[in-house]
Protein backbone atom coordinates (compact mmCIF):
# COMPACT_ATOMS: atom_id res chain seq x y z
CA UNK A 1 0.00 0.00 0.00
CA UNK A 2 1.18 3.69 -0.85
CA UNK A 3 0.57 6.97 -0.55
CA UNK A 4 -0.09 9.79 -2.78
CA UNK A 5 3.05 10.80 -3.77
CA UNK A 6 4.54 7.46 -4.44
CA UNK A 7 1.39 6.88 -6.69
CA UNK A 8 2.27 10.56 -8.59
CA UNK A 9 5.45 8.84 -9.01
CA UNK A 10 3.98 5.04 -10.23
CA UNK A 11 1.91 6.90 -12.85
CA UNK A 12 4.90 9.01 -14.01
CA UNK A 13 6.76 6.23 -14.85
CA UNK A 14 3.35 3.93 -16.25
CA UNK A 15 3.05 7.19 -18.49
CA UNK A 16 5.54 9.64 -19.07
CA UNK A 17 4.79 13.49 -19.36
CA UNK A 18 1.23 13.00 -17.36
CA UNK A 19 2.22 14.81 -14.26
CA UNK A 20 0.68 17.91 -15.35
CA UNK A 21 -2.42 15.94 -15.98
CA UNK A 22 -2.96 14.58 -12.77
CA UNK A 23 -1.57 17.23 -10.15
CA UNK A 24 -4.93 19.35 -10.80
CA UNK A 25 -6.96 16.37 -10.04
CA UNK A 26 -5.15 16.01 -6.77
CA UNK A 27 -5.36 19.44 -5.78
CA UNK A 28 -8.76 19.53 -6.59
CA UNK A 29 -8.10 23.15 -8.33
CA UNK A 30 -10.48 23.04 -11.29
CA UNK A 31 -13.27 24.36 -12.42
CA UNK A 32 -16.74 23.19 -13.99
CA UNK A 33 -18.75 24.32 -16.63
CA UNK A 34 -21.40 27.42 -15.97
CA UNK A 35 -23.10 26.32 -19.39
CA UNK A 36 -23.10 22.39 -18.16
CA UNK A 37 -25.02 24.05 -15.31
CA UNK A 38 -27.34 26.20 -16.58
CA UNK A 39 -28.38 23.81 -18.86
CA UNK A 40 -29.28 21.63 -16.33
CA UNK A 41 -31.34 23.71 -14.42
CA UNK A 42 -33.16 24.77 -17.63
CA UNK A 43 -33.82 20.95 -17.27
CA UNK A 44 -34.78 20.80 -14.19
CA UNK A 45 -37.40 23.75 -14.55
CA UNK A 46 -38.69 22.49 -17.89
CA UNK A 47 -39.70 19.09 -16.29
CA UNK A 48 -40.76 20.92 -13.10
CA UNK A 49 -43.44 23.04 -15.10
CA UNK A 50 -43.97 20.09 -17.28
CA UNK A 51 -45.12 17.70 -13.89
CA UNK A 52 -47.18 20.98 -12.85
CA UNK A 53 -49.35 21.19 -15.98
CA UNK A 54 -49.97 17.58 -16.35
CA UNK A 55 -51.29 17.30 -12.73
CA UNK A 56 -53.64 19.52 -14.09
CA UNK A 57 -54.32 17.71 -17.59
CA UNK A 58 -54.13 13.93 -16.26
CA UNK A 59 -53.28 13.28 -13.13
CA UNK A 60 -52.98 9.63 -13.60
CA UNK A 61 -50.15 9.70 -16.20
CA UNK A 62 -48.12 12.26 -15.13
CA UNK A 63 -47.70 10.28 -11.23
CA UNK A 64 -46.93 7.55 -13.15
CA UNK A 65 -44.26 9.39 -14.82
CA UNK A 66 -43.21 10.70 -11.10
CA UNK A 67 -43.12 7.75 -9.78
CA UNK A 68 -40.50 6.25 -12.92
CA UNK A 69 -38.19 9.33 -12.49
CA UNK A 70 -38.19 9.29 -8.89
CA UNK A 71 -37.34 5.72 -8.75
CA UNK A 72 -34.82 5.88 -11.54
CA UNK A 73 -32.55 8.07 -9.58
CA UNK A 74 -33.23 7.02 -6.65
CA UNK A 75 -31.84 3.69 -8.69
CA UNK A 76 -28.81 5.93 -9.82
CA UNK A 77 -28.17 6.85 -6.64
CA UNK A 78 -27.92 3.49 -4.94
CA UNK A 79 -26.16 1.70 -7.86
CA UNK A 80 -23.22 3.84 -7.05
CA UNK A 81 -23.22 3.28 -3.59
CA UNK A 82 -23.81 0.00 -3.76
CA UNK A 83 -20.50 -0.15 -6.60
CA UNK A 84 -18.31 1.48 -3.95
CA UNK A 85 -19.00 -0.83 -1.25
CA UNK A 86 -18.58 -3.54 -3.20
CA UNK A 87 -15.49 -2.57 -4.38
CA UNK A 88 -14.06 -1.89 -0.88
CA UNK A 89 -15.36 -5.11 0.04
CA UNK A 90 -13.50 -7.12 -2.33
CA UNK A 91 -10.16 -4.71 -1.34
CA UNK A 92 -9.95 -3.79 -5.61
CA UNK A 93 -7.57 -1.87 -6.69
CA UNK A 94 -8.01 -0.95 -10.16
CA UNK A 95 -10.56 1.67 -9.57
CA UNK A 96 -9.38 3.82 -7.12
CA UNK A 97 -8.92 6.68 -10.51
CA UNK A 98 -12.80 6.76 -10.87
CA UNK A 99 -13.56 6.45 -7.36
CA UNK A 100 -15.00 9.61 -7.21
CA UNK A 101 -17.49 9.08 -9.77
CA UNK A 102 -19.51 6.66 -7.89
CA UNK A 103 -19.42 8.50 -4.86
CA UNK A 104 -20.93 11.98 -6.71
CA UNK A 105 -23.70 9.57 -7.37
CA UNK A 106 -24.65 8.46 -3.96
CA UNK A 107 -24.14 11.52 -2.86
CA UNK A 108 -27.73 12.07 -4.80
CA UNK A 109 -29.71 10.07 -2.57
CA UNK A 110 -30.21 12.47 0.16
CA UNK A 111 -31.87 14.57 -3.18
CA UNK A 112 -33.22 11.71 -4.62
CA UNK A 113 -35.60 11.19 -1.41
CA UNK A 114 -37.05 14.54 -1.77
CA UNK A 115 -39.28 13.15 -5.22
CA UNK A 116 -39.56 9.64 -3.10
CA UNK A 117 -41.77 11.12 -0.24
CA UNK A 118 -43.47 13.42 -2.91
CA UNK A 119 -45.30 10.59 -3.86
CA UNK A 120 -47.27 10.59 -0.70
CA UNK A 121 -49.36 13.20 -2.43
CA UNK A 122 -50.36 10.78 -5.46
CA UNK A 123 -50.96 7.63 -3.81
CA UNK A 124 -54.40 7.14 -4.96
CA UNK A 125 -53.55 7.69 -8.55
CA UNK A 126 -51.19 5.20 -8.12
CA UNK A 127 -51.29 2.32 -5.63
CA UNK A 128 -55.22 0.92 -5.54
CA UNK A 129 -54.72 -0.56 -2.12
CA UNK A 130 -54.23 3.13 -0.85
CA UNK A 131 -57.88 4.40 -2.06
CA UNK A 132 -60.24 4.82 0.83
CA UNK A 133 -62.64 1.49 1.09
CA UNK A 134 -60.44 -0.53 -1.05
CA UNK A 135 -59.79 -3.56 0.81
CA UNK A 136 -63.08 -3.96 1.45
CA UNK A 137 -64.79 -5.52 -1.40
CA UNK A 138 -61.49 -7.51 -1.85
CA UNK A 139 -59.88 -10.40 0.15
CA UNK A 140 -56.83 -9.94 -1.39
CA UNK A 141 -56.69 -6.51 0.05
CA UNK A 142 -58.26 -7.33 2.97
CA UNK A 143 -55.67 -9.95 4.09
CA UNK A 144 -52.76 -8.07 2.72
CA UNK A 145 -53.90 -4.72 4.95
CA UNK A 146 -51.94 -4.98 7.90
CA UNK A 147 -48.86 -4.40 5.51
CA UNK A 148 -49.91 -2.13 2.74
CA UNK A 149 -51.80 0.66 4.44
CA UNK A 150 -50.73 4.46 3.82
CA UNK A 151 -48.91 4.95 7.43
CA UNK A 152 -46.69 1.60 7.14
CA UNK A 153 -45.85 1.90 3.93
CA UNK A 154 -44.64 5.43 3.59
CA UNK A 155 -42.52 5.02 7.20
CA UNK A 156 -41.17 2.36 5.26
CA UNK A 157 -40.00 4.39 2.57
CA UNK A 158 -39.28 7.16 5.08
CA UNK A 159 -36.57 4.58 7.14
CA UNK A 160 -35.32 3.29 4.05
CA UNK A 161 -34.32 6.59 2.37
CA UNK A 162 -32.58 7.80 5.84
CA UNK A 163 -30.89 4.49 6.52
CA UNK A 164 -29.55 4.92 2.64
CA UNK A 165 -29.37 8.34 2.65
CA UNK A 166 -27.01 8.06 6.31
CA UNK A 167 -24.65 5.35 4.73
CA UNK A 168 -24.17 7.70 1.63
CA UNK A 169 -22.95 10.67 3.61
CA UNK A 170 -21.16 8.88 6.19
CA UNK A 171 -18.52 6.73 3.31
CA UNK A 172 -18.06 10.62 1.35
CA UNK A 173 -17.21 12.25 4.60
CA UNK A 174 -14.83 9.44 5.69
CA UNK A 175 -13.42 9.36 1.82
CA UNK A 176 -13.23 12.80 1.70
CA UNK A 177 -11.21 13.08 5.44
CA UNK A 178 -9.33 10.42 3.97
CA UNK A 179 -6.82 12.96 1.71
CA UNK A 180 -6.12 14.68 5.06
CA UNK A 181 -5.82 12.04 7.53
CA UNK A 182 -4.59 8.32 8.25
CA UNK A 183 -5.28 6.65 5.08
CA UNK A 184 -5.82 3.27 6.28
CA UNK A 185 -7.49 4.11 9.24
CA UNK A 186 -9.90 5.58 7.12
CA UNK A 187 -10.23 2.77 4.87
CA UNK A 188 -10.32 0.24 7.09
CA UNK A 189 -13.81 2.37 8.52
CA UNK A 190 -14.98 2.26 4.60
CA UNK A 191 -14.29 -1.48 4.63
CA UNK A 192 -16.50 -1.58 7.68
CA UNK A 193 -19.33 0.29 7.11
CA UNK A 194 -19.35 -0.81 3.44
CA UNK A 195 -20.15 -4.62 5.34
CA UNK A 196 -22.91 -3.25 7.21
CA UNK A 197 -24.30 -0.95 4.34
CA UNK A 198 -24.53 -4.26 1.97
CA UNK A 199 -26.41 -6.91 4.45
CA UNK A 200 -29.08 -3.96 5.31
CA UNK A 201 -29.23 -2.53 1.49
CA UNK A 202 -30.09 -6.07 0.46
CA UNK A 203 -32.73 -6.41 3.05
CA UNK A 204 -34.00 -2.95 2.47
CA UNK A 205 -34.08 -2.83 -1.35
CA UNK A 206 -35.99 -5.84 -1.85
CA UNK A 207 -38.44 -4.55 0.77
CA UNK A 208 -38.69 -0.80 -1.06
CA UNK A 209 -39.18 -2.90 -4.81
CA UNK A 210 -42.37 -5.28 -3.28
CA UNK A 211 -43.57 -1.41 -1.74
CA UNK A 212 -42.99 1.00 -4.35
CA UNK A 213 -43.27 -1.29 -7.89
CA UNK A 214 -44.76 -4.72 -7.16
CA UNK A 215 -48.07 -3.50 -5.33
CA UNK A 216 -48.74 -1.22 -8.16
CA UNK A 217 -50.59 -4.30 -8.77
CA UNK A 218 -51.43 -6.05 -5.38
CA UNK A 219 -52.86 -9.08 -7.01
CA UNK A 220 -49.41 -10.35 -8.42
CA UNK A 221 -46.09 -10.99 -6.95
CA UNK A 222 -43.14 -12.80 -8.29
CA UNK A 223 -40.13 -14.10 -5.97
CA UNK A 224 -37.89 -13.23 -8.10
CA UNK A 225 -38.97 -9.61 -8.19
CA UNK A 226 -36.26 -8.24 -6.10
CA UNK A 227 -33.00 -10.01 -7.85
CA UNK A 228 -34.80 -8.24 -11.22
CA UNK A 229 -34.74 -5.03 -9.73
CA UNK A 230 -31.56 -5.37 -8.18
CA UNK A 231 -30.09 -6.48 -11.76
CA UNK A 232 -31.98 -3.08 -13.57
CA UNK A 233 -30.30 -1.06 -10.51
CA UNK A 234 -27.03 -2.18 -11.00
CA UNK A 235 -26.79 -2.18 -15.25
CA UNK A 236 -27.91 0.98 -15.18
CA UNK A 237 -25.88 2.59 -12.49
CA UNK A 238 -22.57 0.59 -14.45
CA UNK A 239 -23.56 2.72 -17.43
CA UNK A 240 -23.81 5.99 -15.79
CA UNK A 241 -20.50 5.00 -13.85
CA UNK A 242 -19.14 4.42 -17.49
CA UNK A 243 -20.41 7.20 -18.91
CA UNK A 244 -19.45 9.62 -16.53
CA UNK A 245 -15.96 8.09 -16.96
CA UNK A 246 -15.35 8.18 -20.46
CA UNK A 247 -16.75 11.82 -20.59
CA UNK A 248 -14.22 13.36 -17.89
CA UNK A 249 -11.56 11.00 -19.68
CA UNK A 250 -11.71 11.74 -23.15
CA UNK A 251 -9.93 15.04 -23.32
CA UNK A 252 -11.59 16.23 -19.36
CA UNK A 253 -9.86 16.14 -16.22
CA UNK A 254 -9.32 11.80 -16.10
CA UNK A 255 -7.37 12.08 -19.20
CA UNK A 256 -4.10 11.63 -17.24
CA UNK A 257 -5.45 9.31 -14.53
CA UNK A 258 -7.63 6.27 -16.44
CA UNK A 259 -6.58 4.00 -19.32
CA UNK A 260 -7.65 1.65 -21.76
CA UNK A 261 -7.56 -0.93 -19.05
CA UNK A 262 -9.88 1.16 -17.05
CA UNK A 263 -12.16 1.24 -19.67
CA UNK A 264 -12.30 -2.80 -20.31
CA UNK A 265 -13.09 -3.34 -16.95
CA UNK A 266 -16.04 -1.23 -16.98
CA UNK A 267 -16.97 -2.27 -20.13
CA UNK A 268 -16.51 -6.22 -19.36
CA UNK A 269 -18.99 -4.86 -15.93
CA UNK A 270 -21.34 -3.84 -18.58
CA UNK A 271 -21.38 -6.48 -20.63
CA UNK A 272 -21.34 -9.30 -17.58
CA UNK A 273 -24.50 -7.72 -15.96
CA UNK A 274 -26.46 -6.54 -19.06
CA UNK A 275 -26.75 -10.53 -19.42
CA UNK A 276 -27.17 -10.87 -15.96
CA UNK A 277 -30.66 -8.93 -16.24
CA UNK A 278 -31.03 -10.93 -19.15
CA UNK A 279 -30.94 -13.80 -17.78
CA UNK A 280 -33.32 -12.86 -14.59
CA UNK A 281 -36.09 -11.27 -16.70
CA UNK A 282 -36.16 -14.51 -18.89
CA UNK A 283 -36.53 -16.65 -15.64
CA UNK A 284 -39.27 -14.56 -14.41
CA UNK A 285 -41.17 -14.75 -17.71
CA UNK A 286 -40.66 -18.35 -18.23
CA UNK A 287 -41.15 -19.43 -14.53
CA UNK A 288 -44.74 -17.87 -14.74
CA UNK A 289 -45.65 -18.43 -18.16
CA UNK A 290 -45.65 -22.30 -17.85
CA UNK A 291 -46.93 -22.29 -14.19
CA UNK A 292 -49.87 -20.88 -15.96
CA UNK A 293 -51.63 -19.51 -12.40
CA UNK A 294 -54.57 -17.22 -12.47
CA UNK A 295 -52.83 -14.86 -10.33
CA UNK A 296 -49.79 -14.41 -12.11
CA UNK A 297 -50.22 -14.62 -15.97
CA UNK A 298 -52.44 -11.38 -15.78
CA UNK A 299 -48.92 -9.38 -15.18
CA UNK A 300 -47.55 -10.48 -18.63
CA UNK A 301 -51.03 -10.78 -20.38
CA UNK A 302 -51.34 -7.10 -19.92
CA UNK A 303 -47.54 -6.47 -21.04
CA UNK A 304 -47.93 -8.46 -24.21
CA UNK A 305 -51.11 -6.89 -26.04
CA UNK A 306 -51.76 -3.72 -27.72
CA UNK A 307 -49.64 -1.52 -27.89
CA UNK A 308 -47.55 -2.97 -25.15
CA UNK A 309 -46.18 -5.69 -26.94
CA UNK A 310 -43.46 -3.70 -28.81
CA UNK A 311 -42.33 -1.95 -25.65
CA UNK A 312 -42.29 -5.42 -24.25
CA UNK A 313 -40.15 -6.82 -27.14
CA UNK A 314 -38.20 -3.78 -27.08
CA UNK A 315 -37.01 -3.90 -23.88
CA UNK A 316 -34.17 -7.45 -23.95
CA UNK A 317 -33.31 -5.61 -27.25
CA UNK A 318 -31.88 -2.18 -25.37
CA UNK A 319 -31.04 -4.05 -21.96
CA UNK A 320 -28.93 -6.99 -23.29
CA UNK A 321 -28.52 -7.71 -27.27
CA UNK A 322 -27.35 -4.83 -28.36
CA UNK A 323 -24.98 -4.53 -25.71
CA UNK A 324 -24.05 -8.41 -25.82
CA UNK A 325 -23.24 -7.85 -29.29
CA UNK A 326 -21.20 -4.81 -29.44
CA UNK A 327 -18.73 -5.41 -26.15
CA UNK A 328 -17.82 -8.96 -27.33
CA UNK A 329 -14.41 -8.18 -28.30
CA UNK A 330 -11.91 -6.95 -26.39
CA UNK A 331 -11.43 -4.03 -28.83
CA UNK A 332 -15.01 -2.82 -28.04
CA UNK A 333 -15.18 -2.76 -24.11
CA UNK A 334 -11.83 -0.29 -25.00
CA UNK A 335 -12.94 1.98 -27.39
CA UNK A 336 -14.07 5.00 -25.56
CA UNK A 337 -16.96 5.83 -28.20
CA UNK A 338 -17.91 2.43 -28.10
CA UNK A 339 -18.45 2.56 -24.10
CA UNK A 340 -20.24 5.73 -24.46
CA UNK A 341 -22.43 5.02 -26.79
CA UNK A 342 -23.78 1.59 -25.07
CA UNK A 343 -24.17 3.23 -21.94
CA UNK A 344 -26.29 5.64 -23.14
CA UNK A 345 -28.79 2.75 -24.78
CA UNK A 346 -28.52 0.94 -21.68
CA UNK A 347 -29.72 3.84 -19.55
CA UNK A 348 -32.58 4.28 -22.34
CA UNK A 349 -33.07 0.68 -21.84
CA UNK A 350 -33.24 0.77 -18.24
CA UNK A 351 -36.18 3.56 -18.55
CA UNK A 352 -37.99 1.57 -20.94
CA UNK A 353 -37.73 -1.64 -18.57
CA UNK A 354 -38.77 0.77 -15.50
CA UNK A 355 -41.98 2.43 -17.88
CA UNK A 356 -43.05 -1.23 -18.26
CA UNK A 357 -42.99 -1.88 -14.73
CA UNK A 358 -45.06 0.27 -13.80
CA UNK A 359 -47.08 2.38 -16.84
CA UNK A 360 -49.41 -1.09 -17.39
CA UNK A 361 -50.55 -1.12 -13.62
CA UNK A 362 -51.88 2.31 -13.81
CA UNK A 363 -52.57 3.20 -17.23
CA UNK A 364 -54.76 1.29 -20.15
CA UNK A 365 -52.18 1.93 -23.13
CA UNK A 366 -48.59 3.26 -23.51
CA UNK A 367 -48.69 6.71 -23.56
CA UNK A 368 -45.19 8.27 -23.99
CA UNK A 369 -45.08 11.79 -25.24
CA UNK A 370 -43.95 15.46 -24.47
CA UNK A 371 -45.22 15.26 -21.18
CA UNK A 372 -42.86 11.75 -20.50
CA UNK A 373 -39.77 13.45 -21.98
CA UNK A 374 -39.63 16.85 -20.22
CA UNK A 375 -40.12 14.66 -16.69
CA UNK A 376 -37.42 12.85 -17.54
CA UNK A 377 -34.56 15.21 -18.70
CA UNK A 378 -35.76 17.06 -15.64
CA UNK A 379 -34.67 14.13 -13.51
CA UNK A 380 -32.10 13.70 -15.94
CA UNK A 381 -30.67 17.82 -15.47
CA UNK A 382 -31.07 17.01 -11.77
CA UNK A 383 -28.81 14.16 -11.54
CA UNK A 384 -26.48 16.20 -13.51
CA UNK A 385 -26.70 19.32 -12.04
CA UNK A 386 -25.91 17.46 -8.14
CA UNK A 387 -23.62 15.00 -9.60
CA UNK A 388 -21.43 17.67 -11.12
CA UNK A 389 -21.34 19.56 -8.12
CA UNK A 390 -20.62 16.74 -6.12
CA UNK A 391 -17.79 16.16 -8.31
CA UNK A 392 -16.63 19.72 -8.25
CA UNK A 393 -16.48 19.31 -4.23
CA UNK A 394 -13.52 17.21 -4.05
CA UNK A 395 -10.15 16.50 -6.13
CA UNK A 396 -11.02 13.85 -8.84
CA UNK A 397 -8.09 11.56 -7.40
CA UNK A 398 -8.66 10.23 -3.99
CA UNK A 399 -5.18 11.43 -2.71
CA UNK A 400 -5.15 9.31 0.76
CA UNK A 401 -6.39 6.14 -1.00
CA UNK A 402 -3.83 3.20 -0.17
CA UNK A 403 -4.55 1.46 -3.96
CA UNK A 404 -4.15 4.96 -5.83
CA UNK A 405 -0.81 3.76 -6.95
CA UNK A 406 -2.01 0.33 -8.32
CA UNK A 407 -4.73 2.22 -9.87
CA UNK A 408 -2.90 4.41 -11.84
CA UNK A 409 -0.05 1.84 -13.18
CA UNK A 410 -3.22 -0.36 -13.73
CA UNK A 411 -2.73 -2.33 -17.06
CA UNK A 412 -3.99 -5.75 -18.76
Amino acid sequence: MKGISEAAGVADAANPGNAEDIAPLQSGKRTGSRLQQRIAAGLIAAGGIAALAGLWLNAARTWTDLLLGAFYLLSLALAGLVFVAIQYLASAGWWTAIRRVPEALASLLPIAAVPMLALWFGRHALYAWSRPGAAAHDAVLAAKAAYLNVPFFFGRMLLFLALWSLFAISLRRISLAQDRADSLACHRRLVRLSAVFIVLFAVSFSLASFDWLMSLEPHWASTIFAVYSFAGLFLAGLAAITLCVVLLSSGGPLTGAVNASHRHDLGKLLFAFSTFWAYIWVCQYLLIWYGNLSDEIPYYIARTRGGWLALFLLNPLLNWLIPFAVLLSRKAKRNPATLRWVAGIILVGRWLDLYLLVAPAVLPRPRIGPLEVLITLGFAGLAVYAGSRALARAPLLTRGDPFLAESLAHHQ
